[in-house]
C-alpha cells in the first residue's frame, strides 16, 4: 500500500471519501444503508463495550439502552461534521478527536460492513478500495463549501430528482441540520450550523439550494470530460 501523504492530527477536520472496488456499488437497498448508518453512529466512539454483530443479537430494550449510553457517555475518536452515503461511494466530513481516531473509525466502519455485505451476497474479498482518499480542511470557507458538495451528492447525481427529495434522503446528515433534532442525529452539525448567523438553519438551507444546478451541470461536465 502507498505512503498516505496526509497526516491526521486531533483537533482537524478532513473530507474523507472512498468508492466501491472496481465502480460497483456498495450499498444497493434499504437495509445495507440503515446497517451502514448504525455503524457510522458507532464506530465515532471509542472502546466500545460489543462488536457491532454483538450488539445487534441483543433484544431490542438492552440494545436500545445500550446505545443511549454510548452516546451519553463513551468518548469519541471522531467526530462526524457531515456524512453521504451514495450507491458505490461515501463522503464524510470528519474532525479527529484521539490519536489515530480517522484511521480506527474507517477501518472499523469499512471491514465492518465489508464482512455484513460478503456475507449477505456470498462473495469474499475487499468491498471497498484499500486506501480511502483524504483531505484536510483548512479554513471555514473550505468547510461549509464541503458540507454543502456532499450534502448534494445524491441531487448532482441524478439519485433524487428535486430538492424537496434532497431534503428528505434518508442517508445523509442534510436532514440533520435541517430538522435540528440532535437527540435524533449522528452529526455534530452545530459545527457548521454555527458558522451561518442567528438564523442558521434557513441560512444554510439557502446556501446548499442556490449552488444545487450548479454543482449538477459541473458533475455532468466532469462526466463527460474524465469517462
Amino acid at each position: 500500500m502507498p505512503r498516505r501523504k496526509t497526516v491526521f492530527a486531533n483537533g482537524e477536520t478532513y473530507h474523507i471519501y472512498n468508492r466501491g472496488i472496481d465502480g460497483r456499488d456498495s450499498f444497493t437497498n434499504k437495509r445495507e444503508y440503515e446497517r451502514a448508518v448504525l455503524a457510522l453512529s458507532l464506530y465515532q466512539y471509542t472502546n466500545l463495550p460489543n462488536r457491532l454483530s454483538k450488539i445487534l443479537q441483543m433484544e431490542n430494550s438492552s440494545r436500545n439502552e445500550l446505545l443511549l449510553k454510548i452516546k451519553n457517555t463513551y468518548p469519541k475518536r471522531i467526530s462526524i461534521l457531515s456524512y453521504c452515503l451514495m450507491p458505490n461511494h461515501f463522503h464524510f466530513l470528519l474532525k479527529q478527536e484521539e490519536e489515530k481516531g480517522i484511521q480506527k473509525f474507517a477501518s472499523d466502519f469499512q471491514n465492518s460492513y465489508t464482512r455484513y455485505f460478503n456475507l449477505s451476497h456470498k462473495r469474499n474479498g475487499p468491498l471497498f478500495l484499500i486506501q480511502f482518499k483524504a483531505k484536510r480542511v483548512e479554513n471555514d470557507y473550505q468547510l461549509t463549501h464541503l458540507s454543502r458538495y456532499i450534502h448534494l451528492n445524491p441531487y448532482t447525481s441524478f439519485l433524487v430528482d428535486n430538492f424537496q427529495d434532497l431534503e428528505n434522503y434518508a442517508w445523509s446528515s442534510f436532514k440533520e441540520f435541517l430538522y435540528y433534532s440532535k437527540k435524533e442525529s449522528i452529526s455534530d452539525f452545530d459545527l457548521v450550523l454555527n458558522l451561518f448567523g442567528k438564523r442558521k438553519i434557513s441560512n444554510y438551507k439557502k446556501f446548499v439550494f442556490d449552488q444545487k444546478d450548479y454543482q449538477r451541470d459541473m458533475g455532468r461536465i466532469k462526466k463527460l470530460l474524465f469517462e
